[in-house]
């Protein structure tokens, strides 16, 4: 078997502040808080693709955001050729993938997310939609659970929650 490579520097310095910052993101004091540490982590996500990639998935968020969405996968689908190990070009597919309706190539893309990086909660957190909209309650409940227990600050996390908790003991239609 052939070893990998190790990490080089910049590799290995980007993991120890993400190892800091999903700590510090456990026990953010406020929102305020959590925001700016889970800005951080997103921009270390993104920043671990090539620089070309990087352009590609800035490019992507803003062509799914203008709802261009054959634009933005194309965008994507180049980030990951150029960079197949990052997690958030899988993430931002798997979104674009699940705006145009193809949630199964959405889910597919969310498990290499996971695959590459399992504290992706944005991941989780698409994960948690796209079960809850297929009729998985409970999946989408664990999902979220996931996420939250990553990021307990998540935006709109703890109503969610509420609400698939009520959803998954058969209180709500």
């Amino acid at each position: 078997a052939q070893a990998r490579p190790a990490p080089n520097r910049q590799e290995e310095s980007r993991r120890v502040e993400l190892d800091t910052l999903f700590e510090s993101l456990k026990t953010a004091p406020d929102d305020a808080s959590a925001m700016m540490i889970e800005t951080r982590i997103r921009t270390l996500w993104i920043e671990a693709a090539s620089p070309a990639a990087v352009l590609l998935l800035r490019r992507g968020a803003r062509n799914l955001a203008a709802r261009t969405h054959d634009e933005a996968m194309e965008d994507f689908d180049a980030a990951i050729i150029l960079s197949p190990a990052s997690a958030e070009a899988w993430h931002q597919r798997a979104q674009a993938y699940a705006a145009l309706g193809d949630t199964t190539a959405a889910a597919r893309d969310l498990q290499e997310a996971l695959r590459l990086e399992p504290r992706h909660f944005g991941a989780l957190l698409t994960l948690s939609i796209l079960q809850e909209e297929r009729g998985d309650t409970r999946a989408a409940l664990r999902s979220l659970e996931a996420a939250l227990a990553l990021n307990p600050r998540l935006h709109g996390g703890a109503e969610r929650l509420r609400d698939l908790r009520r959803k998954a003991e058969g209180d709500a239609t």
